[in-house]
């Protein structure tokens, strides 16, 4: 063993295997009887190509660069494709990001547009498409853009053509039923194909704090009539939609302040536990039907697992395996359930469980270890009281790194970082980005602050009209409790984040004292000017709920507002952020820089042409990793041997 500072160990996980391996497979589906995904590419300017798997168990990138299947209807997209056997062949559609065109491919050919460009605003653009033969078209969500603003926008379920008959003509598109809600998923439709079902909501709710679950009858022209609401409401959120077997409308609901299963109104499995999950992306899926009458479902308490419940008894068995979480994206067919998995010791797979058998297996995205795994980090699941005795979540990475240990008398310094959303959850799962820092003998605190997802309704709640409180004062319990038991050196903390994570970290920046610097990513920083045009339609009025109506505490919105309190930070900072982020401009970054000149706190701030909101290219993760250690580095006298050195402004 070597004797070496905290910070300053040597790890074979530089920042580049760190990018190349972000990123996970997503939206899962079958085609017949092959199991298809998305996977990311963050080496290819950080595309997400599709994949199929072959019977014989071989994968395939069906789509060559520059092919980019994401959508961006709410900006956050959703599920961006779908497939049908046809002749004994795949035909599969799948949204462009670059046009955000639908376009239709099958094996050997080319890909075909179905969809038409609009030159207003955002476009047309389009999600959660379903294949329908029968019909010679696709069932989708249409987002259409009505005017210039983010927020000119419609949404209905609509058909496009497969005969590619619409690819020049808005009018060959046939919308399903009128607008009855501002945003709406994907219908779903009864196994007689007589109903559908979908779940609606409207300004100034979020998915998660109220929907309403919507039945229509299908007529013989495929028009939706008579739609009414079943379920949801103002205070309910009705996550996910779909029918069992026998036609009963099944979904997941939080009426009882956990979102678990019903059918046609009746419980499952009442617990107090998560079958369900924020609506982020429109085609999440929690649970699935299968033939046999038995649900796959993904379900848990902070961490979640698969399993199969059995309504008649309302009891669930989950798959065997090291996957201690499973993302919000399954598939069935026969027996199959198709999932995501990951664990603390690997990174997301395409995992498939037969519910005959009882076996899970892994099918594609294969975990394989870049490193020994001796260099990752083992987590430690730990609850801490925050302000008022309250319960806050959270999971302690400590620094570690084999065959090196820091001086007997030396504390590690310890970064706490906060995720997005804010209505969002840190899973405990392998990033090589947090091992980057443990295995260089700095520790990591991913905490679920108040109104993290898991933790049901009334912890999700404790964020509503405190935003900016409850959030900084949770990190804060953290860091400080961590410092207090002698496992973080109190004058070596950090506090990193991006999106809601960045005005986490910004906010806690401007009113604690707690850290000795932070790393601030693709933030927001201007309540005011995001609540008034300056962000996409989906969160335009995201902060009602979350900071309070604008129109009754409009000082609320700039008291909490870093760039109004810019005269308060004096740790340095990093600030890095996507020049094409619709969702947190850099105008924000702009005004916050403003009214930092002249202060004399070290920062830097990187600005990365073509990246969005959520880096996505492997030469922008790999140049940000480096700032963030570069920052510590300076920051917490620490001598890393790879680190390129950050130039700090005053």
């Amino acid at each position: 063993m070597q004797t070496l500072a905290y910070g300053s160990w040597p790890s074979p996980i530089d920042a580049a295997l760190a990018a190349a391996h972000d990123g996970h497979p997503e939206f899962v589906g079958f085609v017949g009887d092959e199991a298809w995904w998305t996977e990311p590419r963050p080496a290819e300017g950080g595309r997400r190509t599709l994949v199929r798997r072959r019977a014989d168990g071989t994968e395939e990138s069906v789509l060559p660069a520059p092919w980019n299947v994401r959508s961006r209807v709410i900006e956050y997209g959703g599920q961006p494709w779908a497939g049908a056997p046809r002749d004994g062949e795949p035909l599969v559609v799948f949204v462009n990001f670059a046009d955000q065109r639908l376009y239709r491919y099958e094996p050997g050919g080319e890909p075909r547009p179905l969809t038409p460009v609009s030159p207003v605003g955002g476009g047309l653009r389009w999600a959660e498409p379903q294949v329908r033969l029968d019909r010679g078209e696709v069932w989708c969500v249409l987002e259409e853009f009505t005017g210039d603003g983010p927020t000119d926008v419609r949404r209905v379920p609509a058909a496009v053509p497969l005969d590619g008959s619409a690819a020049q003509d808005r009018g060959a598109v046939r919308e399903l039923t009128g607008e009855r809600h501002r945003f709406v998923t994907g219908p779903r439709l009864s196994p007689d194909g007589r109903r559908a079902a979908w779940i609606g909501w409207d300004h100034p709710r979020m998915p998660w704090d109220g929907t309403e679950l919507v039945v229509a009858d299908v007529d013989d022209d495929g028009t939706f009539r008579q739609a009414r609401t079943v379920a949801g409401g103002p205070e309910e959120s009705i996550a996910q939609v779909d029918w069992s077997t026998d036609g009963g409308l099944l979904y997941a609901s939080d009426r009882t302040g956990w979102w678990n299963l019903y059918q046609d109104g009746e419980p499952l499995c009442p617990r107090e536990e998560e079958f369900g999950g924020p609506l982020w992306k429109l085609g999440h899926r929690w649970f699935a039907p299968l033939e046999s009458g038995l649900i796959a479902v993904v379900h848990g308490r902070g961490a979640t697992a698969l399993g199969i419940l059995d309504p008649e008894s309302g009891e669930v068995v989950d798959a065997a395996g090291p996957w201690t979480e499973f993302g919000a994206t399954l598939a069935v067919h026969g027996e199959r359930v198709v999932a995501v998995g990951a664990s603390p010791r690997s990174a997301a797979e395409v995992v498939e469980l037969n519910t005959r058998t009882g076996r899970a297996r892994v099918i594609g995205s294969a975990h394989e270890d870049a490193v020994d795994p001796a260099y990752y980090p083992e987590p430690l699941i730990r609850t801490f009281t925050g302000p008022d005795g309250r319960e806050v979540h959270a999971h302690i990475y400590p620094p570690q790194r084999p065959g090196y240990v820091a001086p007997a008398d030396e504390l590690p310094p310890y970064v706490v970082w906060a995720h997005g959303g804010p209505t969002g959850h840190a899973p405990l799962v392998l990033d090589l980005e947090i091992a980057y820092f443990t295995s260089r003998g700095i520790g990591v605190a991913e905490v679920n602050y108040g109104g993290s997802t898991g933790y049901g309704r009334e912890y999700r709640n404790r964020l509503r009209e405190q935003w900016g409180v409850v959030d900084v004062e949770d990190c804060a319990a953290v860091a400080l409790a961590l410092a207090e038991e002698g496992t973080a050196d109190r004058a070596r903390l950090a506090i990193r984040g991006g999106s809601a994570g960045g005005w986490t970290t910004a906010a806690s920046l401007t009113s604690t004292d707690v850290y000795a610097c932070g790393t601030i990513i693709y933030p927001i920083l201007d309540l005011a000017g995001w609540a008034t045009g300056e962000t996409h339609d989906f969160e335009s009025q995201y902060l009602e709920s979350l900071v309070g109506p604008l129109a009754e505490v409009p000082a609320r919105y700039a008291q909490r507002s870093p760039v109004e309190h810019a005269d308060r930070v004096t740790a340095p900072f990093l600030l890095l952020q996507g020049l094409d982020d619709v969702i947190c401009p850099p105008a924000q970054c702009d005004r916050f820089l403003d009214r930092m000149r002249g202060r004399g706190v070290p920062h830097a701030y990187i600005a990365f042409e073509g990246e969005g909101h959520g880096f996505r290219r492997a030469e922008t993760m790999v140049r940000a990793l480096e700032a963030e250690l570069s920052l510590y580095a300076q920051v917490f006298g620490l001598n890393p041997p790879d680190a390129p050195t950050l130039e700090l402004t005053r």
